[in-house]
């Protein structure tokens, strides 16, 4: 009786250190803050921001809850400050956001590209490095298209490129008001064109019968910028652990981290932080 009490107490206090060293772990595992991010479906459909965030917690103890919508929704959201930076691929819109006063600067990342896939067969014949070349011809057939046609930075661009083809986009065209990765899911269960950013293309595994068509023309360059929403038309806002988050991610350690995301040992994004 006395050795079983004895191994009693020896297992109680041994369950008692785990339970101690478990809570003590999870203590640290949790950021001390966390700040919110408006982001594109693009950054978080491609995987990127799965192997960049848990680096940049694990350098600065500062959680990420990230919201990722299209470029135009992640604007409005940061305008009306319910987040605290912001991370999208729409130059023009992004530079107008700071020019309104909403950010105090806008900080260049990272860049990838665009890409138009469509089905093997390429119907519409528009394999080739030309974009306003091919979106005439698919105009020209009438070919099934699927835009995302939700504000995004992606629809921004095909917007233009649309419209330097004359405008014209003929019957086949759809809006599907969605992300990258559904959008490309109606494409290959429809066998239809879409345009898409590489990363996310790169990262989606149910192609169907689709391929890249149409790459290398430097209209499809495709550039993401991060800003600190501003603190002085919303003073809530964590501006302290936003900036920090933007030097890290501009930092030397940030920009390899980037360029260290690779999927079937293809980079998916390249750090141009250097370049502001």
């Amino acid at each position: 009786m006395p050795i079983t009490r004895c191994c009693s107490r020896r297992w109680i206090a041994a369950l008692l250190g785990l339970v101690a060293a478990t809570a003590a772990g999870l203590a640290l595992a949790q950021p001390a803050t966390t700040i919110t991010m408006a982001s594109t479906t693009s950054t978080e459909q491609s995987g990127l921001f799965g192997h960049l965030l848990p680096a940049f917690t694990s350098a600065t103890g500062i959680g990420v809850k990230v919201v990722a919508v299209g470029t135009g929704q992640a604007i409005d959201m940061a305008r009306r400050g319910d987040a605290d930076v912001l991370f999208v691929h729409d130059q023009a819109a992004e530079e107008k956001y700071v020019a309104d006063g909403y950010a105090p600067r806008r900080y260049p990342v990272m860049y990838n590209d665009f890409v138009l896939v469509g089905p093997t067969s390429d119907p519409a014949g528009t394999m080739g490095n030309d974009i306003v070349a091919a979106l005439r011809k698919l105009a020209a057939a009438n070919a099934p298209f699927i835009s995302r046609g939700d504000k995004s930075g992606t629809n921004a661009a095909e917007l233009r490129y649309w419209k330097d083809a004359g405008g014209a986009r003929g019957s086949g065209y759809r809006e599907c008001g969605c992300g990258m990765g559904p959008a490309l899911n109606i494409g290959a269960s429809s066998n239809a064109y879409v345009l898409t950013d590489r990363g996310t293309w790169l990262g989606f595994r149910n192609r169907g019968d689709l391929v890249v068509l149409v790459e290398g023309d430097k209209r499809l360059f495709n550039q993401y910028g991060v800003m600190i929403v501003s603190p002085t038309k919303h003073p809530h806002v964590k501006a302290a652990e936003a900036q920090k988050f933007i030097d890290w991610v501009t930092s030397p350690a940030g920009q390899s981290t980037i360029a260290g995301y690779r999927i079937n040992g293809e980079q998916l994004f390249f750090p141009n932080a250097a370049s502001r």
